[in-house]
């Protein structure tokens, strides 16, 4: 009694390179999207990661270099105001006397 079956074994055969060849061919397919999607990307002039946090920490430095410099400058003008009061205070005092 024959347990095989040619025409089976044949069929089995013919779907497992099928199967295999399916499979190369969506192996090849991935990695052909892949490729092409980097070359996409990699044309519309993005920055990387690293770039990006150092330029994130220059902002966050100048940042703070500029309120440090603001307030250096309102501490500046309100000095500058406070002479300006006094010597306007003075020169009102100055005129009054003078005209007693």
């Amino acid at each position: 009694m024959q347990t095989q079956n040619k025409l089976i074994d044949d069929f089995v055969k013919m779907v497992n390179s099928a199967a295999g060849t399916l499979a190369g061919v969506g192996r090849e397919a991935e990695s052909s999207l892949r490729d092409k999607a980097k070359d996409f990307v990699g044309g519309m002039d993005f920055v990387s990661r690293e770039e990006f946090e150092a330029v994130k920490e220059m902002a966050a430095a100048a940042r703070d270099d500029a309120d440090a410099l603001k307030a250096r400058l309102d501490a500046l003008e309100a000095g500058k105001s406070t002479s300006k009061s006094k010597a306007s205070a003075s020169k009102t005092t100055k005129k009054s006397s003078d005209s007693n």
